[in-house]
């Protein structure tokens, strides 16, 4: 077997220790990576009756989000497990959930 020794590396990170960052009460982002054109990706936890203070503005780029477990909603809809979102550039909601819920976060333009 041959490698390309030119080849880009996989970069790996598991949820466990992923820095732990507290944004509201009961409600943490741990971030898993950042790319060198400021992509992101996050998993964001979520408590049961818990709330984002304010909206979330998604800006500069549009946001991508997987609903890991439990249900999410957007301040309009509710999202269970295993439903994908995509949110453009400019557009907003108010993150929240009564049952509360894990996602995976993608920005990729950060």
């Amino acid at each position: 077997m041959t490698t390309e020794q030119n080849a880009p590396a996989c970069v790996w990170s598991a949820v466990r220790d992923a820095p732990v960052r507290e944004l509201f009460p009961g409600i943490r982002l741990r971030s898993l990576w950042k790319g060198d054109g400021g992509a992101t990706a996050h998993v964001l936890e979520m408590d049961a009756n818990t709330r984002w203070q304010g909206v979330d503005v998604h800006e500069p780029g549009p946001e991508e989000v997987f609903v890991v477990s439990g249900v999410f909603n957007d301040g309009h809809r509710d999202y269970p497990a295993g439903t994908f979102i995509h949110a453009p550039a400019g557009s907003s909601h108010v993150p929240q959930t009564t049952t509360g819920c894990t996602l995976f976060l993608f920005y990729p333009e950060g």
